[in-house]
C-alpha cells in the first residue's frame, strides 16, 4: 500500500508543478505588505454612510470593469478586495441597503446591533488568518480578545443547572475539561488527539478545490485519502458516534459537542471533522472586532475603491447574463421599475449555490448536468432565529459579561434538538432546546465611548423555515397579527431563560425584536433563512463533495465564493474568497500570502536586532 501511495504522491507533485496550484499566473494581491498603523475609529455617521450605505445608480458604475461580484458578505468583499489588490477594477452589488452581509450592523432606538459576527477565532498576533485579514484591511481592523473563559456551557436552568467553562489555550482548553471532569482524563486526551489530528488535515479542503479537477477525482477514487488523512477518515463519522465512544458521561458528551450551533447541524448528523474544525478554530481563544462587526466592511470597501472599483447597496441582481456562447458576461440589476445591464468578463457570486443556480441563472444554464449535480448534493441549512435586546444601563450596572453562553435544558443535545425540530411550531415555541447568548456591548472596548449607558444582547437559536413559511409572500414588518404572535411566543420563551442568567436586565429593556427565518431571507437573502448556507452535513464533508463544488462553475466566466464554496462562518467564507480569487487570477494566492508573511517576519526580526 505504501509503495502505491508514494507513486501516487509523485504523480501528484508532478501535476501540481504544472498547475496554477504550484505556479503563479496573473498578478499577485500580496506583492507588498499594505499594513499601516490603525487610524482612529471613525464614529461620524455621515462619514460612515459614504462607505457602507452607498446606493446603486447606473451613472455611478465604473467603466472598464474587470469583474462583478454579487453579494457583499465577507466572501464577496474579500474576493473583490483580493482582485483589487491585484490591480483589478471590481464592482460589488448588494441587494440590501446596508453593505456587509452578515457582517453589517443596524441601529434601532439608539442601539447598535450585529447581525452575524459574534466572535472569531485564530486572530492572535502572528496567525495566518490574522495576517490575511490585516492585508485585506490594510491593518485598520483591530481585534479585542475575549476573556480566557470565552464560552460557558449551561446544562439545565441557568440558576440551578450545571455550568462548565471553556478555556482558551491549546493546553488550557483540555486541562480545564479535566479539572471539571475528574476521572475522565483518558476520554479527554483521546478527544484532544482526534481533534488535533483533524486540524492538521483541514488544508485538504482547499487542495481538493484548487488542484485540477481530474487530479481531485483521481484522489477521491483512489481510496488513499481516508487511509492517509484523519480529516477524511473522521469526516464519515458523526460527532455523536465519536463522543459516545469516548465516554459514558452524558455531561462530558454534551460539553464535547456544545459548539455545534456555530455550524448548525445536530450531533448525530454532524461530521466529526466539521466539529473539530470549530474546536481547533477557538483553541487559541476568541476575538471581537473593535468598533463592532461593521468595521469589517468599513475597512475592506476602501481597498476595492482604491483600485477604481465600487460597492453599492440597493442593487438587487435579477439575472446573470450570458453571451451567445453561454459564457457569463454581466448582470441585470433592478433599479425602480427598470433593469440595468452591466457587463464584465468575470462574474463572481457570493449569493450562495441555491440563489446563484436556481434564481440568477437562465434556465438553459441551470439545466447543465454539472449544476444539477451540485444542486442534488446540497441541502438547505437550518433556519435561524435571533432576538435583539437594547438595554438601559452599562455592562457593570447590568452584570453583563463578554463570555458567550450556550444554554441547553438537558445533557442529551441530540435528543432535545431532534424532538424540537420534529414538533409543531406551537410546541416548539415553548420548548427551545438551545439558546446562545452573547453581549456585543461587553466585548467591544470602544462601546462605552460610543454608546454610554447602553448595552445590547443578541440571542440566537434555530427554527424551521416551514414554521413561518405561510407568511413568506407578505411585506416585511406587515405580516399580520398571527405572525407577530408566533414570533412573540418564541421571544418570550427565550427571554424567560435569559432573565435567569442576567436577572438585572428584566426591567431595563428599551428595545426588543425577534428575527425569524423570513427576516434572514429578506435582509441577507438566505433562501430558507439559514445562517450558514448549505447544510454542513456528513455528506458535505466527504472528499468527493468537497472536490465537486469549486470556484469555477459549469458556466464559463462564472465563479462562486463564500461559505457555500468552502465552509460556513466568517473564516470559512474568507477561505472561499481566497479559493475564488486564486481561480480567477490563475495563481495560488495562498502561496503568495505565505511568502509575504515570511518576508515581513524576516524584516521585523532584522528591525528588532
Amino acid at each position: 500500500m505504501w509503495l502505491y501511495a508514494l507513486l501516487f504522491l509523485a504523480l501528484l507533485l508532478l501535476l501540481l508543478a504544472r498547475s496554477p496550484w504550484g505556479a503563479g499566473g496573473g498578478p499577485s494581491p500580496f506583492a507588498a505588505d499594505t499594513r499601516r498603523p490603525p487610524a482612529p475609529l471613525v464614529t461620524d455617521k455621515a462619514a460612515r454612510r459614504t462607505v457602507v450605505k452607498t446606493v446603486f445608480s447606473a451613472d455611478k458604475v465604473p467603466e472598464g470593469l474587470d469583474a462583478i461580484v454579487v453579494g457583499s458578505g465577507i466572501g464577496g468583499l474579500a474576493a473583490a478586495a483580493l482582485l483589487a489588490k491585484a490591480g483589478k477594477r471590481v464592482l460589488v452589488l448588494e441587494q440590501h441597503g446596508k453593505l456587509g452581509g452578515c457582517c453589517h450592523t443596524f441601529s434601532e432606538k439608539g442601539f447598535e446591533f450585529d447581525t452575524g459576527i459574534h466572535y472569531v477565532g485564530q486572530m492572535q498576533e502572528g496567525s495566518m488568518i490574522r495576517f490575511m485579514v490585516d492585508q485585506l484591511t490594510e491593518g485598520q481592523l483591530e481585534w479585542a480578545q475575549l476573556p480566557a473563559v470565552y464560552d460557558t456551557v449551561v446544562l439545565g436552568e441557568p440558576s440551578s443547572g450545571r455550568t462548565y467553562r471553556i478555556y482558551s489555550g491549546k493546553k488550557e482548553y483540555f486541562q480545564g475539561l479535566k479539572e471539571q471532569f475528574p476521572g475522565e482524563g483518558a476520554a479527554i486526551d483521546e478527544f484532544e488527539r482526534l481533534v488535533k489530528s483533524v486540524g492538521r488535515g483541514t488544508m485538504l479542503v482547499g487542495v481538493l478545490k484548487m488542484i485540477p479537477r481530474v487530479l481531485a477525482t483521481l484522489l477521491c477514487r483512489s481510496g488513499l485519502l481516508p487511509r492517509l488523512s484523519p480529516f477524511c477518515r473522521l469526516a464519515s463519522r458523526s460527532l455523536k458516534e465519536v463522543v459516545d465512544g469516548l465516554t459514558t458521561n452524558r455531561e462530558l458528551r454534551a460539553v464535547f459537542s456544545y459548539i455545534f450551533p456555530t455550524y448548525g447541524v445536530v450531533p448525530s448528523k454532524a461530521s466529526f471533522s466539521m466539529h473539530s474544525i470549530l474546536v481547533n478554530h477557538f483553541l487559541h481563544g476568541a476575538w471581537y472586532p473593535k468598533g463592532g462587526a461593521g468595521e469589517i466592511a468599513f475597512h475592506i470597501i476602501p481597498v476595492i475603491r482604491k483600485a477604481g472599483g465600487n460597492v453599492f447597496g440597493k442593487a438587487p441582481v435579477q439575472t446573470i447574463l450570458l453571451d451567445a456562447q453561454g459564457k457569463a458576461c454581466g448582470v441585470s440589476v433592478k433599479k425602480g421599475q427598470d433593469l440595468v445591464n452591466i457587463f464584465a468578463p468575470v462574474i463572481i457570486s457570493d449569493a450562495g449555490i441555491f440563489n446563484t443556480y436556481e434564481r440568477l441563472l437562465p434556465a438553459e444554464a441551470r439545466a447543465l448536468p454539472e449544476i444539477q449535480s451540485q444542486l442534488r448534493m446540497a441541502t438547505h441549512g437550518e433556519g435561524g432565529f435571533t432576538v435583539f435586546v437594547g438595554l438601559n444601563g452599562s455592562r457593570e450596572e447590568l452584570g453583563l459579561e463578554p463570555t458567550n453562553y450556550f444554554m441547553y435544558p438537558g445533557n442529551d443535545l441530540d435528543e432535545i434538538m431532534n424532538r424540537y425540530l420534529a414538533s409543531s411550531r406551537e410546541a416548539a415555541a415553548k420548548n427551545i432546546p438551545v439558546i446562545f447568548v452573547t453581549c456585543p456591548s461587553a466585548k467591544d472596548p470602544t462601546w462605552e465611548t460610543r454608546h454610554p449607558g447602553k448595552s445590547t444582547l443578541a440571542i440566537v437559536t434555530f427554527t424551521k423555515y416551514e414554521w413561518f413559511e405561510e407568511w413568506k409572500d407578505e411585506q416585511v414588518q406587515k405580516r399580520g397579527d398571527d405572525y407577530e404572535e408566533l414570533k412573540k411566543t418564541f421571544v418570550d420563551t427565550i427571554m424567560q431563560v435569559v432573565f435567569k442568567l442576567y436577572p438585572r436586565i428584566e426591567d431595563r429593556i428599551e428595545y426588543i425584536s425577534g428575527g425569524t427565518p423570513l427576516t434572514n431571507q429578506h435582509y441577507i437573502a438566505s433562501p430558507k433563512g439559514e445562517f450558514y448556507g448549505i447544510d454542513h452535513s456528513i455528506a458535505r464533508l466527504q472528499a468527493k463533495a468537497i472536490a465537486t463544488v469549486r470556484a469555477q462553475t459549469a458556466v464559463p466566466n462564472l465563479y462562486l465564493t463564500g461559505q457555500d464554496l468552502c465552509l460556513g462562518g466568517f473564516v470559512g467564507a474568507l477561505q472561499g474568497a481566497f479559493i475564488c480569487a486564486s481561480a480567477v487570477l490563475k495563481r495560488n494566492i495562498y502561496v503568495d500570502v505565505a511568502r509575504l508573511k515570511k518576508r515581513t517576519q524576516a524584516t521585523d526580526a532584522k528591525k528588532r536586532d
